[in-house]
């Protein structure tokens, strides 16, 4: 188990999430599901047993770094690591494997999202160890793959080809089809979503770099000798302007040949928008989805998440967000949630402190 490291990404925003995640404390540091832990500490917490807890790696923004020191004190300053700006998952996760390879060659490493919801966590420890235990003597690149329950256009879809046991050799990668795609792909039987869940050991993941991704490779090998120095802030400001912006998937995994997937059934949830909080919370008699202090009358098939020391008194809705965090409010049809991020926009020009 010392050769399992975990790196955690926690550098986002969560735009489709707002105005309860804002860009000084984006939603992987809110309590969402309202059960006393962030999103972030749930995440951490669902490693234990894999991995020591000297071995798990958070990637964030250095605007992120108190927070994540608040939220979990436990960890050295070595393992919050902080990007010096925003370029995508690819570099995000090349800094972290790269910075682990320098402290242990032999390192065995999972990579997940930080605002991810896992609702059967034992289930999910059995399908990590299942793709650690290959990863570890293979020359693989390992993803996590759930079975979809809907024709969902949100979610990237990963084909597979027909083997025996939980572990397939993946055929093809599509990013987010449209709704007849998505309807093919989920009566084929042959696809699964993409749960942006990767296992790999450091060796297979830094010669998919070089092969790949060669200047960011060339970038974060040249400071390999700062890391876990004084010297690696500024190494770091050195290495990143050389990185592509870009997503592990489209930098690594969609153009490897070696990618297997570990089919899942762990409960999970991406929770990117409102809707999908909607859909995994609990519900009352009339389909509505309370984290509130409310009252509620002719209402139905709403999310509310308030304040709980404000009264909100809704009548007559159905299908709405009702979401209210610090100074904004926002009161929006479910099926326009895809607008959020244009309100974001608009919410930018009257102000940094609404966003």
């Amino acid at each position: 188990m010392n050769n399992n490291y975990v790196i955690i990404m926690a550098g986002g925003v969560g735009t489709r999430f707002w105005p309860f995640s804002r860009s000084t404390n984006p939603k992987q540091f809110h309590d969402v599901l309202g059960i006393g832990k962030t999103m972030i500490q749930q995440t951490v917490e669902r490693f234990e047993g894999i991995c020591p807890r000297e071995n798990i790696y958070i990637v964030t923004s250095k605007e992120y770094y108190d927070i994540t020191k608040a939220q979990m004190p436990y960890l050295n300053d070595d393992q919050i690591l902080l990007e010096p700006n925003r370029r995508n998952t690819a570099p995000c996760i090349g800094y972290a494997c790269y910075k682990i390879a320098a402290q242990n060659p032999n390192a065995n490493i999972v990579v997940a999202p930080a605002d991810h919801i896992i609702l059967k966590e034992e289930e999910f420890r059995k399908r990590i160890n299942i793709a650690l235990h290959f990863s570890a003597k293979n020359d693989v690149l390992v993803t996590l793959g759930i079975k979809p329950t809907r024709p969902d256009t949100g979610y990237g879809y990963i084909q597979f080809a027909e083997s025996e046991g939980d572990i397939k050799r993946v055929r093809t990668f599509t990013e987010k089809p449209n709704a007849e795609w998505a309807v093919k792909f989920v009566e084929s039987g042959e696809f699964v979503w993409n749960a942006g869940i990767f296992i790999w050991n450091v060796n297979a993941i830094k010669k998919s770099f070089e092969a790949f991704l060669p200047e960011m490779a060339e970038a974060f090998e040249e400071i390999k000798g700062d890391f876990y120095t004084d010297r690696e802030e500024e190494a770091l400001n050195r290495a990143y302007p050389q990185c592509k912006n870009i997503s592990i998937d489209n930098g690594v995994m969609e153009r490897a040949e070696n990618v297997y997937v570990v089919l899942s059934d762990i409960g999970w949830s991406d929770l990117g928008t409102w809707k999908s909080l909607y859909e995994i919370s609990e519900k009352d008699e009339n389909q509505n989805a309370i984290d509130a202090h409310v009252m509620l009358y002719d209402t139905k098939n709403c999310i509310v998440k308030t304040p709980k020391d404000r009264l909100v008194v809704v009548n007559g809705l159905d299908g709405y967000i009702v979401a209210e965090y610090d100074n904004v409010l926002m009161i929006c049809k479910k099926e326009d949630e895809q607008k959020v991020k244009e309100f974001v926009a608009t919410a930018t020009s009257r102000g940094k402190e609404f966003v």
